[in-house]
């Protein structure tokens, strides 16, 4: 046999350079020591590709194959999954590696409206080549946009001056913030109502009770009762899982974040309870990449809480998202927690019946279960009798956008965006009267101020073609055109499509071509709108036509 063994039948693709492997197995063995886990298991696939960047800066092909080689993979796996991740930065054979030092500027709506553009045309001349500038999605900061993340380090409110400054002092990494610790929680009644639970003198059925006369909805979109979910889930086989979703990639969403950077062992506390009801032995929390400074605050409170607990912990894991905001959706983020690209799975099965590792798994938003210990202290009827004009409950707002108090601002269910601007935002920025509202993220629709008497909660919107979601709200005033927020919208689904499915992944690029228009093409974007409602896999093409749709309904002469 020619080629030393190594002919038809020998192996193929490329060689593993001893240097490489070398460095590879260093990291590996650096985090078994850490972590005490083999991290060789196909499902830590994501992990030790971030280990590979953050030591190096990039992945490049060599490293690829060596990593390929001792997590026993073939080389085409592992480079799938590390090019389907915006924060993995694969350098092909031949490529130049990127620069020390990359600036992402975020050009979602919010930054958009507050000058991205702008920043994103004069930062390269003024950073120089050593320094790569990326336009970014959403980075979960809207309240103070624009956002440009130099490194890890979000500047906030940021002008070009200020991400020089940043740059030159090489302020890379995300800044600490101050938070309610694990000590403090605890001075508080922290964990009591865990540890009663665990001691007997709470019963699985009398919590389930109340969250159920609470009236909770799922906080991340869906708005599916979590009382509800915990019966559904505890109902099946053992063992069972759970899944806490903190991947907040909707343009205008940033609550999961507000409330980790504060109050972090409340939304633990609600996790172990939920995991308690629904009988889960082992927990899982995704959280999106973008999100470091949430990260820091996870990793250093979560030994506390493993150290310091007084009663019997279930195994909890916290994963790191890699740049994808399909990972929002239940099962790609139950997909990428197993190390594989974040592609939506077709239902059924469903996740509460075959979900993370083939298991039965309770996924809930970070939110959702922030509220458990408040609601189980004071009673269902507290947190129902909350709300207006008919509905139930609080939602937390996350506004941006043309007002004077951006931020999340908590509210009772069923307020009206006039209201909410009003009596929570301060009103609208001087000179900027009231023109447009998104209510719901950039999937959630846009109506004109007109339509701004409408309670804002689930199943209030859905009559005027758009939804609530997890209560994104972006204002705009008379300065902006709702046509030019649904390209900026639809620019952002095209992007961020998984690629899955045919009739999103080429329904957005011809939508976004069809809006870029002078004057739209009407009856083909809606025939086109309808198929992709009809037929891609997963919420993301389903939705994605919302904007535009809205556009062509409500703000006719923008589009004629």
């Amino acid at each position: 046999m020619k080629n030393g063994g190594k002919g038809r039948f020998g192996l193929k693709g490329r060689g593993v350079e001893p240097k490489a492997r070398e460095e590879v197995r260093a990291l590996l063995e650096e985090a078994r020591r850490a972590s005490g886990v083999e991290p060789r298991r196909r499902d830590l696939l994501i992990e030790n590709l971030h280990r590979i960047q953050d030591r190096y800066g990039h992945l490049s092909a060599a490293r690829l194959a060596a990593l390929a080689e001792e997590m026993r993979l073939s080389q085409a796996e592992v480079y799938e999954v590390a090019t389907f991740y915006h924060h993995l930065d694969v350098v092909k054979e031949g490529e130049s590696a990127p620069a020390a030092i990359t600036v992402r500027v975020c050009d979602s709506l919010s930054c958009e409206l507050a000058g991205a553009k702008e920043l994103l045309q004069q930062l390269p001349a003024v950073l120089g080549e050593n320094v790569r500038v990326l336009h970014a999605p959403c980075v979960g900061r809207c309240e103070s946009a624009p956002v440009a993340i130099v490194g890890q380090n979000p500047i906030l409110n940021a002008s070009v001056s200020a991400v020089e400054k940043a740059v030159a002092a090489k302020q890379t990494r995300c800044p600490e913030t101050s938070y309610v610790d694990f000590n403090g929680y605890t001075k508080n009644r922290g964990y009591r109502l865990i540890a009663d639970c665990l001691a007997g003198k709470r019963t699985r059925e009398e919590i389930t009770k109340i969250m159920e006369d609470s009236a909770l909805r799922g906080l991340g979109g869906a708005g599916f009762p979590a009382g509800r979910k915990w019966r559904i889930v505890a109902a099946e086989p053992a063992p069972r899982l759970m899944a806490l979703n903190i991947d907040e990639g909707e343009p205008g969403t940033f609550k999961d974040r507000w409330y980790l950077e504060r109050d972090p062992h409340r939304f633990l506390e609600g996790m172990l309870v939920a995991a308690w009801c629904a009988g889960v032995g082992e927990i899982y929390i995704y959280l999106r990449d973008e999100y470091a400074g949430c990260r820091a605050i996870l990793e250093k409170e979560l030994l506390k809480l493993k150290t310091g607990a007084k009663f019997p912990l279930p195994p909890i894991h916290l994963r790191r998202g890699a740049g994808a905001y399909i990972c929002g959706e239940e099962s790609a983020m139950i997909e990428s927690i197993e190390g594989r690209r974040g592609m939506p799975r077709l239902r059924p099965p469903y996740v509460a019946q075959v979900g993370l590792f083939g298991y039965p798994t309770l996924e809930h938003n970070m939110e959702t279960v922030y509220w458990v210990r408040e609601i189980a202290e004071k009673g269902g009827a507290w947190f129902s009798s909350q709300g207006r004009n008919g509905r139930k409950g609080l939602r937390s707002f996350s506004v941006s956008g043309r007002v004077k108090k951006p931020g999340v601002h908590l509210a009772p269910a069923g307020i009206t965006i006039r209201q909410l601007i009003d009596e929570y935002c301060g009103g609208m920025l001087e000179g900027h009267p009231f023109y447009a509202y998104l209510p719901g993220g950039a999937s959630g629709g846009i109506l004109p101020a007109s339509m701004g008497d409408i309670p804002l909660d689930f199943d209030t919107l859905q009559p005027h073609g758009c939804f609530i979601g997890s209560a994104a709200v972006i204002i705009l005033s008379d300065k902006d055109k709702a046509s030019d927020a649904a390209k900026n919208l639809m620019k952002f689904f095209r992007d961020e499509s998984c690629g899955q499915c045919t009739p999103c992944r080429v329904g957005t690029a011809k939508a976004l071509e069809l809006m870029d228009a002078k004057q739209w093409d009407q009856p083909l974007l809606t025939e086109l709108s309808q198929a992709m409602m009809d037929a891609s896999i997963c919420g993301l093409g389903q939705a994605a036509p919302n904007p535009a749709l809205s556009v062509m309904k409500y703000f006719p002469g923008e589009v004629r």
